[in-house]
């Protein structure tokens, strides 16, 4: 059975490492396929503002940044915004474009589940896609629900099944047959579609103390240039990090192969699918 320390020492190691690094090296590509994400999150953070004028604002998994500058930029100089990561390297990279723009921020290296937050210093909480990696789920909320202040928000977008998602799984499902060491997802276990069972996120937010826990369906159009498409295949997700230990023949027929399984996302110039999400409120 694997223990919470091991998966923590996993989230970790995947994150400071290889995973990491690519992230970083990726960050404009990212940021383009999930800015479709962005506006619910900046909506729940202006409605908090006009109803309560909170403007302490503690952004969840927060990677290379993106979400803690919009929410930033959002906010103008009224507010303040902070990013936790266990991610080294993504946090090098958020306190670089922090500076760069002069946004009031700050980034903490930390797991955002045992990490002792000040008790009600924030306002609100918000996360993309950034909460399903916690080795104990409840544990986690409830360290982020101290750290809110009473009557506090907390926002946060997360997956829904990878068959919601088909084009998350088409390069893996996709380059099986070539990679046959390629990890097999974990049902139930810390990972992107850890969340999919909304009543499972909810029973983690009732048992960690949050309430109004409200969970709505949300299908996001994503895009990014279809030029792009090489550079997701071979870089990003399980499929990316094989790669990397592959030789260049066993690299150009699994990039061909998973090139043609997208084909049913392409069009014109453009790579487009559907990001089916959870929207995910509640108040601590």
């Amino acid at each position: 059975m694997t223990s919470t320390r091991d998966i923590y020492d996993e989230q970790t190691a995947l994150w400071n490492g290889p995973a990491g690094h690519i992230w970083v090296e990726q960050q404009h590509l990212l940021d383009t396929i999930f800015a479709p994400l962005l506006e619910p999150l900046l909506d729940a953070v202006r409605m908090m503002q006009m109803v309560s004028g909170g403007r302490r604002i503690l952004d969840v998994g927060c990677g290379t940044g993106s979400t803690t500058l919009a929410t930033a930029r959002s906010l103008g100089g009224n507010g303040h915004c902070t990013g936790v990561d266990v991610s080294g390297p993504m946090l090098a990279s958020a306190r670089v474009r922090a500076e760069r723009e002069g946004l009031s921020v700050d980034f903490i290296e930390a797991d955002a589940q045992t990490f002792p937050f000040a008790p009600a210093s924030f306002d609100a909480i918000i996360s993309r896609l950034g909460v399903m990696f916690f080795a104990d789920s409840v544990a986690a909320f409830a360290n982020l629900r101290r750290a809110a202040i009473p009557g506090g928000m907390l926002r946060c977008i997360v997956w829904r099944s990878g068959a919601d998602n088909p084009f998350m799984t088409t390069a893996e499902r996709a380059a099986a047959p070539l990679l046959p060491d390629l990890p097999v997802r974990r049902p139930g276990g810390p990972g992107q579609f850890a969340f999919a069972d909304r009543d499972h996120v909810s029973g983690i937010l009732t048992a960690s103390g949050w309430e109004a826990i409200e969970i709505h369906a949300a299908d996001l159009p994503c895009a990014f240039p279809r030029e792009q498409l090489t550079a997701y295949i071979s870089r990003l997700g399980p499929v990316g990090l094989a790669l990397a230990h592959a030789d260049e023949a066993l690299r150009r027929r699994v990039v061909e192969t998973v090139r043609a399984a997208f084909a049913p996302f392409v069009s014109g110039d453009a790579v487009r699918f559907t990001a089916a999400c959870w929207i995910v409120s509640a108040r601590a």
